[in-house]
């Protein structure tokens, strides 16, 4: 095996493990192996404990560092208080170095006004400007329009919009709540005339 002194990086050289051992040994540390498919398997002398919380440090750094995307949606109609909780929202998800996927559905009759999805993109931009750039621009795939932002630098970022408290809880969107600006296409009995009308029949 090919040992290496772990507090100075020498390299002892190829060892039998009894060799190894007493060299450990004669240090005071423990003989630990750190690539046993390598040819020859590599150990290294070093304190088995310190070795193991070096390790499990690393382990939680990667995990910390690595890159999460938090998807916001919106609406195009959207109230004023509901566009900027969740912007505060954003800015809670940058800071803690999130990128963002922010996707607006469109409804009904919005699909014809389009244009509206792409105008609240760029507001959201506007807005995020002191906190995040823009990855990919403002696209529309099929009934929705979406685009993906970076956080800035940590020393340039500057937060527009108050700390909010508790956690993002999404909006639970469906195809039904979408009844009263869906229009429906019906087919007479005979199945040669289709009739298209607004369907506004709210039960209750």
């Amino acid at each position: 095996m090919r040992v290496i002194i772990g507090s100075t990086g020498q390299q002892l050289g190829i060892l039998k493990t009894e060799e190894a051992l007493r060299r450990a040994k004669s240090y005071g540390l423990d003989l630990i192996e750190v690539a046993p498919t390598a040819n020859p398997p590599v150990c290294r002398i070093a304190d088995f404990g310190k070795f193991k919380y070096e390790l499990t440090k690393k382990e939680k750094e990667s995990k910390h560092s690595a890159t999460k995307i938090k998807e916001i949606k919106f609406r195009v109609k959207i109230g004023t208080h509901d566009y900027e909780t969740k912007l505060r929202h954003a800015e809670e998800f940058i800071e803690k170095g999130n990128k963002l996927k922010m996707v607006l559905q469109f409804r009904g009759r919005e699909n014809a006004h389009k244009d509206l999805g792409i105008a609240m993109m760029h507001k959201i931009i506007k807005d995020l400007e002191t906190m995040a750039s823009v990855d990919m621009p403002p696209k529309l795939v099929g009934r929705a329009v979406g685009m993906t932002m970076s956080p800035l630098p940590t020393a340039k970022r500057k937060r527009r919009f108050a700390k909010i408290e508790g956690d993002y809880v999404e909006d639970v969107d469906s195809d039904e709540e979408d009844d009263d600006a869906e229009e429906e296409t019906s087919v007479t009995k005979d199945g040669d005339e289709t009739v298209t009308a607004e369907n506004t029949d709210h039960a209750g």
